[in-house]
């Protein structure tokens, strides 16, 4: 990959490396006219190499990922090589992810969530993480996640969890690809929701074949605002 902001003789691995730990980056793909998913409404159906190259590189490197519901059921998420955290209001665990090893998948939810009880019985009582009591506490799921030593936290989305995240000021850095393609339609964004007031300050881009691929460190917002949808 050539380098146009960033070292050029560090790393891949080096120059995705968080500068201190706990770190929270989400990492998101999109298309040159915005589209976070093409239109079978999935991300991977609009990603590359090159950006195959970097998520699995983030994958690896993370102590856990986060993702919504609805996302890890859209995109058909399997367990992986770090434990899975899927956030869902409803408190229901994606079918992909039902026959994980346990440990490799957490849910968290709320007290009301309806699927509680399932989930618990599920994946048992140590991996359902409930915070709040209506909505998912987004700043209280983090706190939860650290203690338990997961400090380098991945988010994968969905465009709502990734909103929710930004208003609650949670996320260190938006690692984001931006694939050569256009695909039209009303597909969504990488977020979605309220609207937002979130700068960032570019502090690395890669580029490959016309890939674009960056990092860009956010500036929190001093209010904290509501819980998670997922």
């Amino acid at each position: 990959m050539r380098v146009l902001i960033g070292d050029p003789d560090a790393t891949l691995e080096e120059l995705y490396a968080p500068p201190r730990l706990p770190w929270l980056r989400a990492n998101m793909v999109s298309t040159l006219d915005g589209a976070a998913t093409g239109a079978d409404g999935r991300s991977g159906s609009i990603n590359n190499a090159a950006d195959k190259q970097v998520f699995d590189l983030l994958r690896r490197t993370c102590d856990a990922v986060l993702v919504g519901a609805g996302t890890a059921r859209a995109e058909g998420y399997g367990p992986a090589a770090r434990p899975i955290v899927v956030v869902s209001r409803q408190g229901g665990v994606p079918p992909t992810l039902r026959a994980a090893q346990r440990g490799r998948v957490l849910l968290a939810t709320c007290a009301a969530a309806p699927d509680l009880d399932e989930a618990v019985g599920m994946l048992g009582v140590e991996q359902v993480l409930v915070c709040g009591d209506t909505e998912v506490d987004l700043a209280g799921l983090v706190g939860a996640l650290h203690a338990r030593g997961l400090r380098h936290l991945l988010c994968e989305g969905g465009p709502r969890l990734l909103a929710d995240l930004l208003a609650a000021g949670l996320v260190d850095e938006l690692a984001a690809t931006y694939v050569p393609a256009l695909v039209g339609g009303v597909g969504p964004r990488i977020t979605a929701g309220a609207p937002l007031d979130v700068r960032a300050s570019p502090h690395l881009l890669l580029e490959e074949s016309g890939t674009m691929l960056g990092r860009w460190w956010l500036n929190r917002p001093d209010v904290r605002g509501p819980g998670a949808r997922g």
